[in-house]
């Protein structure tokens, strides 16, 4: 095999709904680099509040593998597919992964005031303005009008 078949890259895979979490740990077991990017929120039930982790790309996990590698991806528990781009496996740069991954635990959460109109200055959402809904101990949740959603930007 030549030297680029054997060059490992991230690929995106889909997998079944609510798995996310569940096929990345199998992946890593069978030895396989996979990156299942996700976020903290709390969810409030109406007996209680529980913090959940949930994934930030429903049904989505990145791996990076090389040529001989693919098979082995599709043949675990809860993986579907490739991602596909032109026929081919979507390859994801380094440099994205890499973006992603630290925008994700380096956030910064914007300063204000509830009612305020504010530009988010990192994070997965930077450049993107909302309005601030309210302020917590530990988090700011953020009305995105652009996108029609409210965000929860946890300092944790």
């Amino acid at each position: 095999m030549s030297a680029v078949e054997l060059e490992k890259n991230w690929l995106a895979i889909y997998t079944k709904s609510r798995a996310e979490k569940k096929v990345e740990e199998r992946l890593i077991k069978e030895g396989i680099e996979a990156y299942c990017p996700t976020y903290t929120t709390v969810k409030q039930w109406s007996d209680r509040k529980k913090k959940v982790i949930l994934p930030l790309i429903p049904s989505y996990v990145f791996v990076k593998v090389d040529i001989k590698e693919r098979q082995k991806v599709l043949m675990s528990q809860g993986v579907l597919n490739y991602v596909y781009w032109q026929g081919k496996p979507a390859i994801i740069r380094d440099k994205e992964i890499a973006i992603l991954q630290n925008q994700l635990t380096n956030r910064v959460i914007p300063e204000g005031k509830v009612g305020d109109f504010i530009q988010i200055k990192d994070g997965v959402f930077k450049g993107l303005e909302g309005t601030i809904k309210e302020i917590q101990t530990n988090k700011t949740i953020i009305t995105l009008e652009s996108l029609g959603i409210t965000i929860h930007l946890s300092s944790l």
